[in-house]
């Protein structure tokens, strides 16, 4: 498949007797933003987790700019960059510190002084790390994820714990990283995130591969799923994602009264 940035095929992993995912495959082109959904431990990050060289499958075929990236890891981050939901950084390492450290990975890395202005961390750049706020932490881990120019984002919960209009202009950005022929891959439970973002999405269930494709075709996929008279035309993905989610049980007053 030419013009493919990430090619997985039949993936499988287990934790012993876990089968955390389980024949899932899709693919990632240049320019394109695939949103992975589903309730937690559906093998969300595990899939992930796989993609990024982290962990090696049972069986399948994974291909990150036509490599296996367990096996060449090192080439694949040349040109992949990775934001995490929770990232461990040095003691009382400073913003600036940790961010000229990962500018010297990289030949031709971005100008991360106007990265640091651009997401609003001018100011913390003499704060040690541990002493930001949450979503200011989120805020650098986004930056890192960008100091080697990559042609391949994955985003782990892309926009927790942001203010909403660090949100929306969080979306802007990244559409305009995507235009640029960045793939991404971004794990998240916002849905409206993922309208507002994706392109394609992939859909997993309990380790198993649900759904994958574009957003107008997950709306034919639930569509074909639910009962005609629950169904409802010009619903939000997440009222449609909803529609077919596992249900869950809600808090109840009994235990607590």
């Amino acid at each position: 498949m030419s013009q493919v940035i990430v090619q997985v095929e039949n993936l499988n992993l287990s934790y012993k007797d876990l089968h955390a995912v389980q024949n899932v495959s899709f693919y990632v082109k240049p320019g394109e933003i695939l949103a992975i959904i589903g309730q937690n431990g559906s093998g969300k990050t595990s899939t992930v987790e796989c993609v990024e060289g982290l962990r090696k499958p049972d069986c399948g075929l994974i291909q990150v700019f036509k490599k296996n990236p367990w096996l060449h890891r090192r080439e694949v981050y040349k040109e992949m960059g990775i934001q995490l939901q929770e990232v461990e950084y040095p003691s009382k390492i400073k913003v600036e510190e940790q961010c000229r450290l990962f500018a010297s990975f990289y030949k031709r890395p971005a100008n991360w002084n106007l990265l640091l202005t651009q997401l609003g961390l001018n100011e913390k750049r003499k704060h040690p790390i541990h002493k930001l706020s949450g979503g200011e932490k989120q805020r650098l881990s986004i930056l890192l994820s960008l100091i080697g120019r990559p042609k391949l984002l994955v985003l782990d919960e892309l926009t927790t714990g942001l203010d909403p209009e660090v949100r929306q202009n969080m979306w802007i950005s990244f559409e305009n990283i995507k235009k640029s022929g960045v793939a991404i891959i971004m794990v998240s439970h916002y849905l409206d995130e993922v309208e507002a973002l994706a392109d394609k999405i992939l859909y997993l269930e309990k380790g198993k591969q649900q759904f994958f494709g574009t957003q107008q075709e997950f709306r034919k996929y639930v569509k074909g799923i639910v009962p005609q008279d629950e169904w409802e035309e010009n619903v939000s993905l997440e009222k449609l994602y909803l529609m077919i989610a596992p249900k869950t049980t809600g808090l109840t007053m009994e235990g607590i009264l």
